[in-house]
């Protein structure tokens, strides 16, 4: 007969609590809010169609350069034939008056055009506005003073008369350069928006930084005789991501939004490029006997930027769960 012997159970270990990251607070946040969720999928939507346009394009067999005169109605002054400005199977969205191009075909290559442009724009004035800014709030001294009149001169300038002045001298540079008309007006509108947005980045980062140039870890890391490069970039400039994250977010759709607008205006894209803008400002005229023309583009405009809105504004929220509609 054998003894059993009991001996004392042995607390069980305490769980280990997983710390998380900034980024995963910030996602956690994020998936909570249902309405910046779809608007991150409608956008992940609209990069991917624009991404893809020229293979959608290509399997419904339209293009949005091509003219076709046998969908217009010649009786109507060439106005589109049949109902809806000529909405059919061949043409899900209808065409275009005078040209008989494809809206669908031409509102596809019109948001790679738009996004390229504020994409491209709000790349440059992150890391131009980040880097003079970052500069600016840790040196201080001539550097800030200097770097602080300068942003004073450029925000003098109101940005949509200075698009408008500079279009034709700008534009015939670059054409000087051997780029193609269409081509130098995209490159002008992603010069000028950029020359003309690097100043706000570069302030609110300055903010930034004079609070950041007197924490611990960058005394620590001056104390450790760390070069001034490190300090920038390896200590203080993570510690921005989440406004360039939130001024990133906010400024496309404001590009978006103005390049439309110059293009309604004449002095942004020009034919044959699609443009959003463009489209607008064609369609006024024949609101009246073809009001889905203007209707298309103009909705395809008011979702992207309302996307962008709201995606920012819950981007902002998540990261700093002190204001918005997280404090609530």
């Amino acid at each position: 007969m054998t003894t059993d012997v009991v001996t004392a159970a042995e607390p069980a270990a305490a769980p280990q609590v997983a710390g998380l990251s900034l980024r995963q607070l910030a996602w956690r946040r994020l998936k909570r809010d249902k309405a910046a969720m779809f608007a991150m999928w409608l956008l992940i939507f609209i990069f991917g169609t624009a991404i893809l346009a020229p293979l959608i394009t290509n399997l419904l067999g339209v293009n949005p350069y091509d003219f076709d005169l046998t969908v217009l109605d010649p009786s109507q002054g060439s106005l589109p034939a049949g109902a809806w400005g000529g909405i059919s199977l061949e043409h899900p969205l209808g065409v275009e008056p005078l040209t008989g191009r494809d809206l669908l075909a031409r509102l596809l290559f019109g948001a790679r055009v738009s996004l390229l442009i504020a994409i491209s724009a709000v790349a440059i004035i992150a890391i131009v506005g980040t880097t003079i800014g970052i500069v600016a709030g840790y040196k201080g001294g001539w550097i800030d003073t200097l770097i602080g009149r300068l942003t004073d001169l450029i925000l003098a300038f109101p940005l949509i008369l200075m698009l408008i002045a500079l279009s034709p001298v700008l534009t015939q540079r670059l054409q000087a350069m051997g780029m193609s008309p269409e081509d130098s007006r995209v490159v002008y509108l992603i010069i000028v928006f950029a020359f003309f947005g690097w100043p706000y980045l570069a302030r609110l980062i300055r903010g930034q930084v004079l609070s950041l140039r007197e924490r611990e870890f960058v005394e620590a890391a001056v104390a450790s005789g760390a070069p001034t490069r490190r300090i920038l970039f390896r200590e203080v400039l993570p510690n921005l991501w989440a406004p360039i994250i939130v001024y990133v977010t906010i400024s496309i759709p404001t590009i978006i939004a103005s390049e439309a607008a110059l293009s309604y205006l004449g002095v942004g894209i020009i034919e044959p490029t699609p443009s959003w803008g463009k489209m607008l400002a064609d369609s006024v005229r024949y609101f009246a006997v073809v009001p889905t023309y203007l209707f298309i583009p103009g909705t395809a405009l008011f979702i992207v930027v309302y996307a962008f809105n709201i995606f920012g504004d819950a981007v902002r929220d998540a990261l700093d769960p002190r204001t918005g509609r997280n404090a609530r």
